[in-house]
Order: C-alpha cells, then sequence, then structure tokens
C-alpha cells in the first residue's frame, strides 16, 4: 500500500478527478431483431445475460450462439468494452458490470437485454481497474439509483450516463487493479480450499457414521 500512497502523493496530492460515464464513452445497445429461431443453430458467440452478471471480467469461453447474416447490422463487442445487465427483477441486479479485459479474436454479440459502455479513450484506463470500481459500493449506489419499475426493474440509460467514476491517472489505476487483482486471487484460492475441506468432511463424516448392524435377537 505503501507504494499506493506515494503514487498519490506525487501524481494527484490535491485529490482525484471524476467524470461522468457520458464523458469517457458512448453507449451501445445488444442484438436487435432477433426471434428465438436465431438462438438455436447459430453462426456467431452470444454474450450473455449471466455471462455479465457472474463476471466481473467477462469470461471469454463463450458456447451460446446466435445467428448473423451478411448484411445485418448489429453491435459487435470487442476489447475494452464494459457490458451491464439493463433489467432486473431487482434493483440491485441492475446495471452489473462486466468488462471486456481481453483482445476478441472474433466477433461477439451482446444479447438485447444488456447494453455496452465504449471507451472514447482506452488507453487512458486500465481496464481491471474499472472492473474493481464499476462493481464497488460507492458506484453501485449510484447505479442502483438509475433502475426503476414495479416488477421487473430497468435502467435509465439517461440517469445511467450521469454516474460519476474517480479517474486517477493511470499509473494510479494500475496499483490499485494490481493490488485488488490480488486480494481476488487470495479470495479464490480460499473458497476453493473451502470447498475441498468440505468435501472431504462429507467423506468421512459418511465413513465413519456407518457401521454394521448387531443382531441381538429376541
Amino acid at each position: 500500500m505503501s507504494n499506493l500512497n506515494e503514487l498519490i502523493q506525487e501524481l494527484c496530492p490535491n485529490g482525484v478527478e471524476f467524470k461522468k460515464l457520458e464523458d469517457i464513452g458512448s453507449f451501445f445497445g445488444g442484438l436487435t431483431g432477433k426471434s428465438k429461431i436465431d438462438f438455436i443453430d447459430g453462426n456467431a458467440k452470444l454474450i450473455t445475460y449471466k455471462n455479465i452478471y457472474s463476471n466481473p471480467s467477462l469470461n471469454m469461453n463463450i458456447e451460446e450462439k446466435v445467428r448473423i447474416t451478411d448484411h445485418e447490422k448489429q453491435n459487435v463487442v470487442r476489447y475494452g468494452d464494459i457490458l451491464f445487465t439493463g433489467s432486473s427483477e431487482t434493483p440491485d441486479e441492475c446495471g452489473l458490470s462486466s468488462v471486456v479485459a481481453l483482445p476478441t479474436k472474433e466477433d461477439l454479440y451482446l444479447n438485447s437485454f444488456c447494453f455496452g459502455l465504449r471507451l472514447y479513450k482506452v488507453d487512458d484506463f486500465n481496464i481491471n481497474y474499472l472492473k474493481h470500481l464499476l462493481r464497488s459500493d460507492d458506484v453501485r449506489k449510484q447505479i442502483k439509483q438509475t433502475a426503476s419499475g414495479v416488477t421487473r426493474y430497468n435502467v435509465s440509460k439517461k440517469r445511467f450516463a450521469k454516474v460519476c467514476i474517480p479517474v486517477p491517472p493511470l499509473d494510479i489505476q494500475t496499483e490499485i487493479a494490481n493490488i485488488l487483482d490480488r486480494f481476488a486471487e487470495y479470495a479464490a484460492e480460499l473458497q476453493a480450499e473451502l470447498q475441498a475441506r468440505q468435501e472431504q468432511y462429507k467423506y468421512y463424516r459418511d465413513k465413519l457414521l456407518i457401521f454394521s448392524r448387531i443382531n441381538r435377537g429376541g
């Protein structure tokens, strides 16, 4: 943490600049004009709602497909894009983000229940910094306020565009991303260890508590 503190003192001693999402990129929508049959025998990879919901950094091992014809005008997802869930049954699940942190080797298409933000200048950001930032409590509080509804909540793009985020110098972004990535790795390792211990416990519990029946007659 000392290196981070030094960077902050050196690069932004008077504070960090905040920017609205609409000032750092432009929004784009998911697929349009598709019917159920287009998802039966697809020829292009589809980014699902679940992929975005479950992964702060998009899972690039995509198996879902959609049919795309040669003359369609659809938005193609690319490296550096930030993808968001557009609607949900609760406001807490609206606007969950997933960053495209790896180069895309083929065209990827976004499902119609989500939307994306394309950065004007990708090089101004560490994508992994945004991965953590956009799921942080302070930013999530702002995002939740952009959702409205009764039985289903939808994000207001107009309000969403006004969400403000801190944009420190790139060196600081990178240092923060590295620290948080390490913590995320530790947490994943601990979760895997816990899962292994739970399975080990169940195995020995069931093995040790099985006894041969003694028939005492009567």
